[in-house]
């Protein structure tokens, strides 16, 4: 009874016309900034930020909350359409979702990706609204150790995710760990690897890789070619929607990623990039149907299933900053600045101090995922005439607009440069048949499992036996290394190669 009645009180909050129209605003301005590449929810929050002053508490984080779950549905339009993540956690909606766009299915693909999107942003709001007390309990168990384990895993996740050789896998791993090793050491303060170059000091950005390596590599490999092979959409497009078949595919898929993504969203650590990529990797371990696309070739479920795992992973993402005022993720850190400007103490006590804010803004993304999918569904027309451009305009339109929203992160021109000679690594990425989305994620998680690996390390005063004297990391540590065993085992590693032979 206490759950419907919080409820209530959050729609009476969240249904006032004020509230309406900033979660409108907050959602029109996410897809917009989702669909521009390079200008993630991060800037967008960090701009808005200030505009969000004279706005009262609820208001201002409705708005800003809907800019997030607007961002995840807008990533993945240029992800599918023009193959550049418009958002981080969208790299994976690439891999099939460009493809389905190459051979004329680009409508069943954003549909696919906003229904899937709709359904685990409406699940994921649910097991926020009812498990946000008894989920902090799991999260509160997660120390150094565990955190730096579960790493572990999501990058060994990563090297059975990558098509092609497990060399090459392995190897884009290692190279995404060292460029995150590019920066100021958070412990000494002092510069690693940045060759006295005082723009390097703060690191390389997550979207300087991605839009170099995916957006400029792809467009650099298609300029290297014939005019006449330059990728370009000949295939007619066929149908605006998915077909029976289909929605077959693409139900079991959604549950699967929902699940997933709503239990790892919990976690610290990029909730929704990390739930994209572990139930693209279940979809790929899931066997093929009789007729199936194979997967990298333009396979519904991986576009379904990861972006149902992202919505739902930003959705819970709340649970950790709104119950613990911890932040998983950048955003999260953003949202924490909205409130603490609001002089409202992120933590256990907003839920009892402060109810209208805490489940108005829950009723308000329930409210959000609607408007979502009421704007997106007939905006899919509109994005699928992008297809009939000539290659020729739009890959200067690609490049101008990689390079603006590049420039707007940081305001710095070093970044573009950055992005360009990326473009160049991406490219030579193409010609070696290296997959590049393991780089992306070992980039990311590895400063996480630096920092997660010295805390651990400092509490145990140096002591390595932590990792596998705490029953959970145990159990992460004890997962991953059997996950490498059976993907290293002969039998299973011919069986994958021969699987990736067929889709090539």
């Amino acid at each position: 009874m206490d759950l419907i009645n919080n409820l209530a009180l959050g729609f009476s909050v969240a249904f006032t016309l004020q509230n309406l129209a900033y979660a409108f605003i907050g959602c029109l301005l996410g897809t917009l900034i989702g669909v521009l590449p390079g200008v993630g929810p991060v800037a967008t929050i960090a701009m808005l930020l200030p505009a969000t002053y004279a706005l009262p508490p609820v208001a201002a984080l409705i708005m800003l909350a809907g800019i997030y779950y607007g961002a995840q549905y807008g990533g993945s339009t240029t992800a599918i359409l023009v193959n550049l993540p418009g958002e981080s956690s969208s790299v994976v909606t690439m891999i099939d979702g460009y493809q389905m766009a190459r051979k004329g299915r680009a409508g069943p693909a954003l549909a696919a990706a906003g229904l899937g999107s709709f359904f685990a942003g409406c699940v994921g709001t649910l097991v926020l609204a009812a498990f946000a007390g008894p989920l902090t309990e799991v999260a509160f168990k997660f120390g150094p150790a565990e955190y730096f384990s579960l790493m572990v895993l999501g990058l060994i996740g990563a090297v059975v995710l990558a098509s092609g050789s497990l060399l090459k896998a392995i190897g884009m791993i290692v190279l995404g760990l060292l460029l995150g090793l590019v920066g100021t050491d958070v412990n000494s303060g002092v510069a690693r690897f940045s060759f006295d170059v005082p723009e390097l000091t703060d690191g390389i950005g997550f979207v300087v890789i991605a839009m170099g390596v995916f957006g400029y590599g792809e467009i650099i490999s298609n300029l290297s070619q014939p005019a006449e092979k330059r990728e370009v959409f000949t295939s007619k497009i066929t149908g605006l929607f998915p077909t029976k078949d289909d929605f077959k595919r693409m139900v079991p898929a959604v549950l699967r990623g929902t699940a997933l993504g709503s239990a790892l969203g919990i976690l610290p650590g990029g909730g929704a990039l990390l739930s994209a990529f572990a139930a693209y990797t279940l979809e790929k371990k899931t066997k093929l149907q009789p007729g199936e696309v194979p997967f990298g070739k333009g396979n519904i479920r991986g576009v379904a299933a990861p972006e149902a795992a992202n919505n739902a992973g930003a959705q819970t993402s709340f649970i950790p900053l709104l119950t613990l005022g911890i932040p998983p993720n950048a955003v999260m850190a953003l949202m924490v600045g909205a409130m603490t400007i609001h002089n409202i103490q992120p933590g256990p006590q907003v839920m009892t101090s402060n109810p209208e804010l805490f489940w108005g803004l829950i009723a308000s993304m329930w409210i959000g995922n609607l408007m979502l999918i009421i704007l997106n569904l007939p905006l899919i027309g509109v994005w699928v005439k992008l297809l009939s451009v000539p290659y020729r305009w739009l890959f200067p339109a690609i490049v101008l607009f990689c390079a603006i929203g590049v420039y707007s992160t940081n305001n710095n021109t070093w970044d573009v440069w950055m992005v360009g000679l990326f473009g160049f690594v991406g490219y030579l990425f193409i010609k070696l048949g290296a997959e590049p989305a393991p780089l992306l994620l070992g980039f990311i998680l590895g400063p996480m499992m630096e920092e997660n690996l010295r805390r651990a390390l400092l509490l145990s005063r140096g002591d390595w036996s932590v990792f596998v004297t705490r029953p959970l990391s145990a159990s992460l540590l004890a997962v991953a290394f059997l996950l490498l065993l059976i993907v290293l085992l002969p039998s299973v590693k011919n069986r994958r190669e021969e699987a990736f032979k067929e889709e090539d």
